[in-house]
């Protein structure tokens, strides 16, 4: 559809919701479908009392602020940084930019390429500014949150007026067991509709949840899918991914894999056994990293999957109990992950951290003298 021909129907259904109390039951009629959540999220702002013509601050942040977001959300923007450095450069050519927030919509980290004389894009791409939807009405970040799945937003499809000149593309990021802890943002000031990007939101945050999973202390991973032909189907179709320790506990998983065992999703952060999810003695699943294709195994419902296993080169043991990894844990493996995928070459991993070669070194040298990472052998 032509750009001015969505912001005519854009307008419309504008006029039918914020017109007065019963202008939500014209939405049907101009054929919203799967996009009523917008209608769902203009209600919300009604009713925390914001106004569409009112205008949006974007309060300034202190810089003790940005620091202490860095360190609560340390284990995120390790897993995040290499993916989101690579999604704003794909998307810079189109105008757009890449945000990070964490579960309540205050922007953690900023990729890409941002217009420092442009002050609609600069108003968001800073660390700290909130953009949550109590602070700024309609956004991909405030629905992508809200809705926990991916957005599209165009123009005047934002709650408030003066906001109409973005557009972007939001989804939601999962931590292993399943919560929501924050959401991948493209935004574009002015900039022609692309619902498009939607898709590559969604596939950016999959990938980074898939991180936060891999970055779990685990002994096995095992990669799902149902069955037959996985792999020559639909290779858009994301894999669910369970990592196991040693004593076949599941250390984390992520959504396409809750979807497909339901027991991951109603067990949440409780300690799950990998014997409560495959009808078949658990430990013959170790077995499996040994076989080149992948396997057929038995679910509890009578279904079957395709499983591939892979062992873990260097994995570290959770602490007992099934206690969940802390963040810094994560960090610390989501660094080590990052150096054995450089070969052992520091400089490309830091780069791919986002991170200086300094900072990298020390967090390095603080595994090896005891910080909560053991010693590994790094090579190279």
């Amino acid at each position: 559809m032509h750009d001015s021909s969505r912001e005519r129907q854009i307008a419309l259904a504008r006029d039918a919701l914020l017109s007065g109390p019963g202008g939500a039951a014209a939405l049907p009629a101009l054929c919203w479908g799967e996009r009523s959540w917008i209608a769902r999220s203009w209600q919300r702002c009604l009713a925390l009392g914001h106004e569409p013509e009112r205008a949006v601050a974007f309060e300034p942040v202190e810089r003790p602020a940005r620091s202490r977001l860095a360190q609560e959300h340390a284990g995120l923007l390790a897993a995040a940084r290499p993916q989101l450095q690579q999604v704003g450069a794909a998307v810079a050519p189109l105008g757009y930019f890449a945000l990070l927030t964490n579960a309540h919509g205050v922007v953690i980290e900023v990729a890409g390429r941002v217009d420092h004389a442009d002050r609609h894009a600069l108003a968001l791409a800073r660390v700290g500014v909130d953009l949550s939807e109590r602070q700024v009405g309609t956004t991909a970040i405030g629905a992508a949150l809200s809705e926990q799945a991916p957005v599209w937003l165009h123009r005047g499809e934002h709650f408030f007026r003066s906001n109409s000149v973005y557009s972007c593309a939001g989804a939601p990021i999962f931590a292993p067991h399943g919560d929501c802890i924050g959401m991948l943002d493209l935004t574009g000031v002015l900039v022609a509709e692309r619902p498009e990007l939607r898709h590559l939101a969604a596939q950016a945050a999959r990938r980074i949840s898939d991180r936060l999973v891999l970055a779990t202390g685990h002994a096995l991973q095992l990669r799902l899918a149902w069955a037959p032909g996985w792999e020559a189907a639909d290779r858009t179709e994301p894999h669910g991914l369970v990592c196991l320790d040693a004593d076949g506990q599941v250390t984390g998983s992520n959504e396409a894999a809750r979807q497909m065992l339901p027991a991951l999703r109603q067990a949440g952060a409780r300690s799950l056994h990998a014997s409560e999810l495959f009808a078949l003695p658990w430990t013959s699943l170790f077995d499996l990293d040994a076989r080149r294709e992948p396997t057929l195994v038995p679910l509890w419902s009578g279904l079957r999957v395709q499983l591939s296993a892979q062992r873990a080169g260097a994995s570290r043991t959770p602490a007992r109990g099934g206690a969940l990894p802390t963040l810094r844990a994560l960090e610390d493996e989501l660094i080590h992950q990052a150096v054995r995928e450089a070969r052992g070459n520091v400089q490309e991993a830091a780069r791919a951290l986002g991170l200086s070669r300094a900072t990298l070194y020390r967090r390095l040298a603080l595994g090896r003298s005891g910080g909560g990472t053991k010693q590994r052998k790094l090579g190279g």
